[in-house]
């Protein structure tokens, strides 16, 4: 399973940076393959290890902001794995053939 996430503190100011880092360090603490990018983390495990990181991250940040917007989107594909990695270079390789 792949799952895109965002987490977004409302009502924590304008600067979230850090509290959104909190959130990105239970991520990579979870030891489950991961990638932040500008708008979305990736992470990719079995559904209930996937679903309780996400559930930690937004609740890390809920410990200092008084609300909090959660997006997720998931690519539920069993017995797929390494996901991450393959769909881009996927992607990649169709680039080069032009």
């Amino acid at each position: 399973m792949l799952v895109a996430f965002s987490v977004t503190p409302l009502g924590a100011g304008e600067d979230v940076g850090e509290l959104v880092a909190e959130a990105v360090r239970v991520v990579r603490a979870s030891g489950l393959p991961n990638r932040t990018d500008a708008m979305f983390t990736t992470v990719e495990g079995e559904w209930d290890e996937v679903m309780a990181v996400i559930k930690r991250a937004a609740d890390v940040v809920a410990e200092r902001s008084p609300r909090v917007s959660l997006l997720i989107k998931a690519d539920i594909r069993p017995g797929v794995t390494d996901a991450m990695t393959s769909k881009v270079e996927t992607v990649e390789r169709h680039l080069s053939e032009s």
